[in-house]
């Protein structure tokens, strides 16, 4: 059968994947080749170069694993890859001789489960990722797509495919869903609003680095390590960090059993052969486990892990004023969602109306499929027998009414076999409970009436039919239109800006591009005021460049420095691009487009040249960050309180030394480990936006008395200079602003605030006092001269002298301005005052 629609989900989990097929309007579950509905996203390579992946690759990984005598540079079964992808980490086999990207394995997952459809060649496909996927993961989701021989990919947001698998659920209702999704290596949350049967997400929340594999080490540190200190003489063997990671790991094995054992037992007996470890203690005796673990212990064990899925959780709901009591349901999808230990914590911290209606270890690639069912395949891509007659079908794929039109068109020029002169059509619901009839196709189109049951996924059988009743096979054959649910348009999971200087402080921060804010709905077009630039560019001169860095960041990244969001990529615009001189000052424009999966199209706008450049983003791979440099990140962290503390002796600064006490002891136990090492450095990125916020606080005393000294100085030259009414009651409004200010001790908006009234000011001196203000600020330089920082110090001494021979013979403000703004352009960073920032990059 040709598809017109895609039909295909994948859900491509951190632990365990699964492919789901829509078949005859209902989605179903491919099973594995070991006849389960999901597979371990696990890929080994053997001596021999073949390559197994799923429930055999699983089976050797868990043995190298656990054999202490295996080197780590001679592993060749890998898992968990999908927490590292869009970096450049290499996952090194021996067997082959070469390293893997996160990519490489992804497609071999990828590549497996489409093995386990035999019956269809197919190259389109929907693929899931977790709703806090940065763009450079999703690019390389799509890259794993491309490389696996998929033609057409098109990604979903995880928690919007488990909420369509619920959507056809006969339990559901209009309100409030909470999707909480817990799988092997992602935690996401998302609030999605559903209004008669339209599904929007209306905001998400999450954490790419929490797990499962973080309650399998909770496991390991808690209960299984002390234990075998507590067995065995393992000081020496454990002075070695690297001996240390990979006890560890080997210990995990035994802690993912217990885990999902005790989600269904009160007990579990481990008892290890000591052949497995292969492990000897400093006295020479062998290493193995023999322990029972209860509900009690690993509840104690686990509820730590759980808590930060659940303080994310309540983070989102505060953040848009929902309590747990108004939430329709809560839907529970991923595999640790099994655990009675988060089961519990969710209804009495969250809400009770805890829904395990849905499978929880396939609703997301259910869901994912009933989605597919709705996606065109592009034309490109169809597959089709010409020698059918071909018809063209437009319609709703998703309704949330009783009845829905099928536009119907015959497409005779693209039949290639005889088509009789009259053509009837008859669409019948696959249940044979409705038909439309024959319907006698006018000038070989129609619009036809179809009938829904409510609550499914309704399929349909097309029939072509001569005038005498003859059936002609024909392309598609059959539609499928989901009625009671309707998915919204996916939304932007992370603001998306660009680094600038900032006008008030002087820094280079993190700005949201208008229109690109964290929940717009996709496609979605974002447009900056115009920024300015801070050298001027030549033409031709590849040397001379403008920097445009674009980052993806949470709520409350503007105004933190934009090293700590996550950098998509690095726009640069160089001389080579520029038909003529492009003065330093010149006003930029930039717009950024984002599709539905999320691609963007850059373009900046030059009004001073009437130039655009356009720039397809591709994705910027990340570099896994040493050990070394987390721990100076760190330590300049610690100095950074520290100096804060003694400003302001806050006690969140408190909170926040206990929280890089946290990043310290995760590093500390898995320094040699990339996955613990980009965890680290997440946790630690929003640490330090909160230290901005803590030292913008502890500025704001002497920021305060700036507010207070210029306000003063405003209307002491306002009662000088100024007699406009309408500038008086500005100045009163300022006054009253900068009182509102004060209350609620807002730095930046104070910052905002003064740079107002100094440019008001200068304008009422200028104005008022005339020649005289460009007489003084010459003199000033002239007095300063020594101490300031001129750029070029023979022209700014030349330009003060000819400056002193026109005051002392015709001075006017005509002659004396153009030396004034030159001699403030000898001076770089005179304007902020506050140390310089790369001039490369846009200012405000």
């Amino acid at each position: 059968m040709a598809r017109t629609k895609i039909d295909y989900g994948i859900d491509l989990g951190t632990t365990n994947s699964a492919i789901c097929r829509m078949e005859s309007g209902v989605p179903i579950i491919k099973k594995t080749d070991a006849s389960k509905d999901t597979m371990e996203s696990c890929v080994y390579f053997t001596e021999k170069k073949a390559t197994y992946v799923g429930q055999q690759a699983f089976q050797k990984y868990n043995r190298n694993m656990q054999d202490m005598s295996i080197k780590t540079d001679d592993e060749n079964a890998f898992i968990e890859f999908k927490r590292t992808m869009g970096t450049d980490k290499k996952y090194s086999s021996s067997n082959m001789g070469k390293g893997y990207s996160s990519e490489e394995l992804s497609s071999e997952v990828l590549k497996k489960l489409k093995s386990f459809v035999s019956d269809d060649d197919f190259s389109s496909v929907v693929i899931t990722v977790p709703a806090k996927f940065n763009t450079t993961q999703i690019d390389a989701t799509q890259e794993a797509g491309k490389l696996a021989g998929f033609d057409h990919i098109e990604l979903l947001q995880e928690p919007i495919a488990a909420s369509m698998a619920y959507g056809l659920n006969p339990e559901k209702s209009d309100g409030n869903w909470l999707v909480f999704d817990f799988g092997g290596g992602t935690f996401d949350v998302a609030l999605v609003k559903v209004e008669e049967g339209i599904m929007k997400v209306i905001d998400s929340e999450g954490d790419n680095y929490l797990g499962g594999k973080d309650l399998d080490y909770a496991i390991v540190d808690n209960i299984l390590m002390p234990y075998i200190k507590k067995e065995y003489s393992l000081d020496k063997f454990l002075e070695n960090s690297s001996n240390a990671n990979k006890l560890r790991d080997a210990l995990k094995v035994e802690a993912e059993k217990a885990k999902v054992q005790l989600s269904f037992n009160d007990s579990y007996r481990i008892e290890s052969d000591p052949r497995d470890m292969r492990l000897e203690d400093d006295d020479g005796k062998d290493v193995s486990l023999d322990l029972e673990i209860t509900k009690e212990e690993i509840k104690k064990a686990l509820e730590p892990v759980f808590q930060k899925a659940i303080d994310l959780t309540l983070e989102l709901l505060n953040r848009i004023n929902i309590k747990g009591s108004s939430l329709s349901t809560v839907l529970l999808v991923g595999g640790p969602t099994y655990s009675p230990v988060l089961r519990d914590m969710v209804k009495s911290e969250i809400s009770k109306k805890v829904n395990t209606s849905i499978d929880p270890m396939t609703a997301v690639s259910t869901g994912a499929a009933l989605f597919a069912s709705t996606r065109d395949i592009p034309n490109k891509y169809q597959k089709r027998d010409l020698t059918k007659i071909q018809l063209e079908l437009n319609y709703e794929s998703t309704s949330v009414e009783t009845e829905e039109f099928v536009a119907v068109k015959l497409l005779r020029d693209k039949t290639d076999g005889d088509i009789p002169k009259e053509i009837l059509i008859e669409i019948v619901r696959s249940d044979k409970g409705w038909s439309s009839g024959q319907v006698k196709l006018e000038n070989d189109k129609d619009l036809i009436e179809v009938s829904l049951e409510s609550g499914k996924a309704n399929n349909f059988e097309v029939i072509v039919l001569d005038g005498k009743g003859t059936k002609y096979e024909c392309e598609p054959s059959e539609i499928n239109i989901i009625q009671g649910s309707k998915v919204g348009s996916a939304t932007i999971p992370l603001n998306l800006g660009i680094e600038i200087k900032d006008s008030t402080s002087g820094k280079a921060v993190f700005k949201t591009v208008p229109g690109l804010e964290k929940n717009n709905s996709l496609p979605a077009v974002g447009k900056t005021n115009p920024l300015k630039t801070q050298k001027q560019i030549r033409p031709g001169k590849k040397e001379d460049f403008i920097k445009i860095p674009i980052y993806e960041g949470e709520y409350g990244s503007d105004g933190t420095k934009a090293i700590h969001n996550n950098l998509v990529k690095e726009i640069l615009i160089t001389g080579e691009e520029v038909p003529k001189l492009l003065p330093s000052g010149s006003e930029v424009e930039i717009t950024m487009k984002v599709d539905s999966s999320r691609g963007i199209k850059f373009d900046a706008y030059f009004p001073y040249l009437d130039e655009s450049i356009d720039f397809e983003v591709d994705r910027e791979i990340q570099s896994i960050i040493s050990s070394d440099k987390l721990e100076e990140e760190i330590s300049n962290a610690k100095n950074q309180l520290q100096i804060i503390s003694e400003d302001t002796g806050s006690s969140e600064t408190k909170n926040l030394e206990g929280e890089i006490d946290e990043i310290e002891s995760l590093l500390d136990k898995g320094k040699d480990n990339e996955d613990t090492r980009q965890k680290s450095l997440e946790m630690l990125r929003k640490t330090l936006k909160k230290i901005d916020k803590e030292e913008d606080q502890a500025e704001w005393p002497s920021v305060e008395e700036e507010l207070k000294s210029v306000l003063k100085l405003l209307k002491e030259n306002n009662e000088m200079y100024g007699d406009d009414p309408k500038i008086n009651e500005f100045i009163n409004q300022l006054s009253n602003n900068t009182d509102e200010i004060i209350s609620k001790q807002d730095t930046r908006t104070a910052r905002d605030l003064i740079d107002q009234m100094r440019a008001l000011n200068f304008r009422l001196v200028d104005e008022g006092a005339g020649v005289a203000l460009d007489i003084a600020l010459i003199k000033q330089m002239d007095d300063n001269f020594d101490t300031c920082d001129w750029s070029d110090p023979g022209e700014a001494r030349n330009l003060i002298n000819n400056a002193k021979e026109i005051i002392s013979s015709d001075p006017t403000k005509d002659k004396l301005r153009p030396i004034v703004v030159k001699l403030w352009e000898l001076q770089p960073g005179i304007d902020s005052g506050k140390g310089l920032t790369d001039d490369s990059i846009l200012s405000e």
